[in-house]
């Protein structure tokens, strides 16, 4: 069972309405009200559908991805294109790190700002995931 809720605040039911985050003995659950029954999800099942459609959208545009990073960091040298390669490569570990620490709230509020939205069925099912997408720019 999740130990923290990942992306508390940007989970919604599929009525729009914003997921509360219980803890329960210790692990973290996504409440969803289903009819006045309040579903109990355990956080990390929610979490990995979306840290698993993140890493293969990572990976899938993984070029672009590694380009943006050295953008941002404002490093352009070999190494750090091989730190941020091998970072990529080494994601599930660092997913199962992530599951346990969960984000800081800041990092949540700038994904709520970029546009990350999820949308769960009262299973917990990932139905809808609206992320921040690329979008090219003229140069």
């Amino acid at each position: 069972m999740g130990y923290t809720a990942v992306f508390a605040g940007l989970v919604v039911d599929e009525s729009g309405r914003a997921v509360e985050v219980r803890r329960v003995a210790g692990s973290a659950f996504y409440i969803v009200d289903d009819a006045g029954f309040e579903r109990h999800i355990p956080t990390d099942y929610v979490d990995r559908q979306v840290l698993k459609a993140m890493q293969e959208q990572v990976m899938a545009h993984r070029e672009i991805t590694v380009e943006g990073m050295l953008q941002f960091m404002g490093q352009d040298d070999l190494f750090t294109k091989a730190m941020v390669e091998a970072s990529i490569d080494k994601m599930d570990e660092h997913m199962e790190q992530l599951l346990n620490t969960g984000l800081p709230q800041e990092a949540r509020s700038w994904l709520g700002l970029m546009g990350l939205r999820v949308v769960i069925d009262f299973r917990g099912d990932v139905v809808e995931l609206n992320m921040p997408e690329a979008t090219e720019t003229d140069e």
